[in-house]
C-alpha cells in the first residue's frame, strides 16, 4: 500500500498535476505488471472532489476525460462550466452516496455512478433518464468490510438488486464498487478487495457486468492485485482535498 508521507502535501493549485498523473500511470502500470495484468485493463478515474475548476482544467490539458465527484450540486456546477469551456467529450462519474431527492438532477449531467445501493434510487434514476433519452452506467456498491458506518449493501444483499435492475433499461450494471477497510493490515484491506471479487465472480453474468470499482490512492495497488478494473484515485494526483 502507498505511505501516507509519499502523497502530495499541498493543494491541487500548488501541486504538479501533469506530474502527478504521470507518476500515477506508471505506478498503475507497475501494479498490472506485478499481478501479471494488461494495464489496458484498469482504468484510473482521477477524483477531483473539492478542487475548483482551475484545477481541473489542467488535468483535462494533461489527458484526463473523466472526473469522480461525490457532491452532486459541486460536480453539477462544474460539468456546467465545462460544458461552456466546450469540452463535449469530458465525462462525470459521481463516486459519494446518493440520496433520493439528487437522482433527477445527477441524471442531467453524470454517465456514471459508482455508488448505486437503493432500489428506489435506481427507479428514481431510470425514470429520470428515461425522459431525458440518457443512459447511465453503475456500479452496486458493496460494505465488504461490514462497516455500519458505510453505505454499501451487504455481500448477500447484492443480487437481489441486482435482479430488479434487470427491468430498468436506462442502467447499465458494469459490476461492483468497494471501499477496503481504512487500515494499515494490508491482509484486512486485500480481504475486502478478496470478498468482492469473489461475489463478482460468483453472480449470474446476465446481471451485471464484470467490472470492479476499488482502491484509491493508499491501496490501489492492492486492489489491482485482486482485480480491480477502475481505481479511483484523488489524493495522489491532486494533493490534499481543497476546504470549503
Amino acid at each position: 500500500m502507498t505511505d501516507v508521507a509519499d502523497l502530495p502535501t499541498g493543494t491541487g493549485l500548488e501541486v504538479d498535476v501533469a506530474g502527478n498523473l504521470a507518476r500515477v500511470r506508471a505506478e498503475i502500470d507497475g501494479a498490472c505488471a506485478a499481478a501479471g495484468r494488461d494495464p489496458g485493463d484498469v482504468r484510473l478515474l482521477p477524483v477531483s472532489k473539492t478542487h475548483p475548476v482551475a484545477v481541473l482544467e489542467r488535468a483535462y490539458a494533461a489527458g484526463v476525460r473523466l472526473f469522480g465527484e461525490n457532491k452532486v450540486q459541486e460536480a453539477a456546477e462544474k460539468a456546467e462550466a465545462f460544458a461552456e469551456a466546450d469540452h463535449p467529450d469530458l465525462r462525470w462519474a459521481m463516486i459519494g452516496h446518493l440520496q433520493s431527492n439528487k437522482v433527477r438532477q445527477v441524471a442531467t449531467f453524470a454517465h456514471e455512478l459508482h455508488a448505486l445501493d437503493s432500489l428506489k434510487v435506481a427507479r428514481g434514476l431510470d425514470r429520470a433518464l428515461a425522459e431525458l433519452d440518457r443512459t447511465l452506467d453503475v456500479f452496486v456498491q458493496v460494505n465488504s468490510s461490514a462497516e455500519p458506518q458505510k453505505s454499501g449493501l451487504a455481500p448477500e444483499d447484492v443480487e437481489a438488486l441486482l435482479t430488479e435492475l434487470v427491468d430498468l433499461p436506462s442502467l447499465r450494471v458494469r459490476g461492483l464498487m468497494t471501499l477496503a477497510l481504512n487500515s494499515d493490515d494490508e491482509g484486512a484491506v486485500a480481504a475486502c478487495f478478496e470478498r468482492t471479487t469473489a461475489l463478482r465472480d460468483r453472480l449470474p453474468a446476465e446481471l451485471l457486468g464484470r467490472e470492479l470499482s476499488m482502491g484509491m490512492s493508499g491501496d490501489f495497488a492492492l486492489a489491482i492485485a485482486h482485480g480491480a478494473t477502475t481505481v479511483r484515485i484523488g489524493q495522489a494526483i491532486f494533493g490534499a482535498r481543497e476546504t470549503r
